[in-house]
């Protein structure tokens, strides 16, 4: 009973260190995507990240916990930049390529979309919220907040509508 118990272990050990012989060289070098940057779905996820820092920088300045709709904003605004942050590390260096069981195409679509209807009802409660009767010094941060809001969540659609068309050309093939 002991030797099938060896040969499963055997196993076991060869088939860790081939993985990590192959994780360690496909990683050691990173390859990075200059022209990303220069697609259109790369300067919308650009424009991403900076118009969605721009609201909840704006909004973090405030005394937003006097208004609940706000921590929905805030919670949408900060979750999706982090996120964003993280597919644009993702896309120029392109480690979806050294990931291919993960489908990007999928992920990508699943992403932007949920970030475009998330957004969208965001920028409704961020600019519903807003009254110069309520807080009248945070007027002014919390319009612009919600300017920037509707103008990210125009971003997230075009980005949607990128990833749908990318994902619907790879379930065709």
């Amino acid at each position: 009973m002991e030797e099938p118990q060896r040969a499963r272990s055997h196993t076991v050990t060869t088939t860790a260190s081939s993985f990590a012989e192959n994780f360690s060289t496909s990683s050691s070098s990173f390859a990075y995507d200059r022209e990303f940057l220069r697609t259109l779905p790369g300067l919308l996820i650009v424009a991403e990240i900076i118009l969605g820092l721009l609201v909840w920088t704006l909004i973090a300045g405030t005394e937003y916990f006097r208004v609940p709709a706000f921590g929905w904003v805030m919670f949408v605004a900060v979750f999706y930049w982090v996120l964003t942050v993280f597919f644009l590390i993702i896309y120029i260096t392109m480690t979806y390529t050294r990931i291919p069981q993960v489908p990007w195409t999928t992920v990508g679509l699943c992403f932007n979309g949920s970030a475009f209807v998330l957004y969208l009802s965001a920028a409704v409660v961020d600019a519903s919220s807003v009254s110069p009767e309520r807080e009248g010094h945070n007027f002014n941060s919390w319009a612009a907040s919600s300017f920037f809001a509707f103008l990210v969540t125009i971003c997230y659609a075009g980005n949607t509508y990128f990833s749908f068309i990318a994902w619907r050309s790879r379930t065709i093939q």
